[in-house]
Parts: structure tokens; C-alpha cells; sequence
């Protein structure tokens, strides 16, 4: 633990008096009388904030995971976006084994097998999981699950949200509302992996097995935020032949999403179809097929909406 002292020297009548004052910052070792199992076991859940990874390796079951939890020698993780705060009641999925001892965590990952971290208490709240391996550091931010804002996880990464299904059918379209190219798009897919923001689109008929869509065309898609409302996003559509489509996008619910078209003022409503299940490995699932695993990556910029008048939910 690094220590700062202060000293206030003042002189007098030729007498030195020294004053001192001690500010505690929790940077190279752990609170005082505070072990590291207990500082593990001290918050319920523990957010790993991507964003603030430094180095450039990676560690599989962290860059998948949303939260990491430690219980009584057990890894837990929320690796899926959808049913979050609800699966394993809010802890997820066990994922593996850890034993912790000094300032070592020694994890053995079901899937992506052992690895080491050094442990590092920056605050109250904040750790570092520093893998010598890879030279590369985690920052793991410490809540109970009375106080985590699951909404606030789930909506900051819509991005994600997308991609946990094969495919978003179109389950409904407004009455109201020019007639535009995007009508005729039945189904969409948002994949994981590659540059992280492809989608496809097919104009199949309604009812199509996922397994049998033809996918017509494949784009670059963005999501962004509306400044002053967490809940509404903007999702972007790359089509090179009649342009970008822009949405605003709400979520209905962990399988259906609405999207409204300003230019034509059409709401569309889809619905997920095949679940992809990340699970406690790197073996990704939908309806029994292995797909692209999924990996959490640093998202500086979003593509924020271009249109200054948004509907007004």
C-alpha cells in the first residue's frame, strides 16, 4: 500500500516541529485487515468495464463477459444480454473454478481453461485483474444486485442485443406511413465477429425457417444513442443501392424490438428468432449450430443519429 506523508515543518524560536498526515490510496495491495477472498467476495457482481482494458491481448471468458461474480471457490458470468438480471437470479452462468491467495487469482475456465491474474484494489469498489500472459489489464467495478442497474448495462449495449438471435423477423407494420424501399425487408441479422457490424437483410416470406433464409444483401449497421434517453437508440442500415435507413430503435421486450422510420414515419415491429446462448465456453450456440463467438470489444465511436427532429415517445 503506498503511503504519502506529509510533512509541515515550522520553526519556532529555533525549535523544529514536524507535523504529519497520512492519505491512504488503495493502488498496490488490498484495504488493511482485508484479505483477498474477502475482497473478491465484497460486491455480488463485478462489471467488467471494457472500455477501460489496457494492453492488447485478450482474455476470452472477460472480453465475453458482461459481470464476473465470486462465490465460494465458483465463477459466475452474465455472457448473454438477453435475460439479464434474471439468469442464475441475476449472477448468470457458472463458468469455471478460481482460488485466490496473496494478490494471485488462479481461474480455471471450464472452456478457455487456466489462467492467472495478479489483483490489484484501486478503490473501495474498482479492481485490476492484471494477466501476466498477455501484458494486458481488466477493470472490474464492484456492485450488489440490489444496486446494479441492469437496465443501464442492457441499453448501453444494444449492440450486443442484436446479435444474441439469427435472425429479427418482421412481425408487424404500421398502416401509417409513406410506402419505401424497406418495406419489402422481411428479416434482418446482426453478426457477431469480423469488423462486429455487419448486418443481412431477406425479403423471404414471413414463416421462413432460419435455416432456409436467403440473405439478399449485407451492409455495415451502427447503433447510436439519443442524447437525454437512455432507453431509445438509433440504428443505422448501410444499403449502398437506395441509400442508409435510419430507425429510431425501443426494445419491447428481450425478443422484440420496434423500429420507427422518420423519413417515412413507419413503425415496424420484429421478433427474434433462434437464440444464441453464449455460454460458459467459446462454443456459441443457436438451435444446436455452432456460430461466431461472440467478443466484447472497445467502442469509441457510435453512429449517432443524423436527423435532428426524432419522434417524441
Amino acid at each position: 500500500m503506498r503511503t504519502v506523508k506529509l510533512l509541515l515543518s515550522f520553526a519556532i524560536t529555533a525549535t523544529l516541529f514536524t507535523s504529519c498526515y497520512t492519505e491512504v490510496n488503495i493502488e498496490d495491495g488490498l484495504e488493511p485487515g482485508i484479505s483477498i477472498n474477502q475482497l473478491l467476495n465484497s460486491h455480488e457482481l463485478w462489471y467488467v468495464d471494457i472500455n477501460s482494458t489496457k494492453g492488447f491481448g485478450e482474455t476470452p471468458f472477460l472480453q465475453k463477459a458482461f459481470t464476473i461474480s465470486f462465490r465460494n471457490g465458483v465463477i459466475y458470468a452474465n455472457n448473454n444480454i438477453v435475460g439479464l438480471g434474471e439468469n442464475g437470479n441475476g449472477f448468470g452462468i457458472d463458468v469455471g473454478e478460481y482460488d485466490a491467495y496473496d494478490m494471485v487469482l488462479d481461474v480455471s475456465h471450464d472452456i478457455d481453461g487456466f489462467e492467472t491474474f495478479d489483483v490489484f484494489q484501486i478503490d473501495s469498489n474498482t479492481i485490476e485483474l492484471y494477466n501476466p500472459n498477455n501484458d494486458t489489464s481488466y477493470f472490474l467495478e464492484g456492485y450488489q444486485r440490489s444496486n446494479f442497474d441492469y437496465d443501464f448495462v442492457f441499453y448501453d449495449n444494444i449492440h450486443y442485443f442484436l446479435q444474441e438471435y439469427e435472425a429479427w423477423e418482421k412481425t408487424y407494420t404500421s398502416e401509417f406511413g409513406a410506402i419505401n424501399e424497406f418495406d419489402n425487408e422481411n428479416y434482418l441479422q446482426f453478426l457477431a465477429g469480423g469488423n462486429d457490424s455487419t448486418f443481412q437483410s431477406s425479403q423471404d416470406e414471413n414463416g421462413t425457417s432460419t435455416n432456409n433464409l436467403i440473405w439478399d444483401y449485407t451492409g455495415i449497421y451502427g447503433v447510436g444513442d439519443v442524447n437525454g434517453d437512455m432507453y431509445l437508440k438509433t440504428l443505422t442500415l448501410d444499403y449502398d443501392f437506395f441509400n442508409n435507413e435510419y430507425f429510431e430503435l425501443s426494445v419491447i421486450n428481450d425478443g422484440k424490438i420496434e423500429l420507427f422510420h422518420p423519413s417515412s414515419e413507419t413503425v415496424y415491429e420484429f421478433e427474434g428468432r433462434g437464440y444464441i446462448q453464449y455460454l460458459k465456453n467459446g462454443d456459441t450456440k443457436a438451435k444446436g449450430k455452432t456460430t461466431v463467438d461472440k467478443k466484447r470489444k472497445f467502442r469509441k465511436n457510435k453512429v449517432e443519429n443524423p436527423r435532428e427532429n426524432t419522434r417524441v415517445k
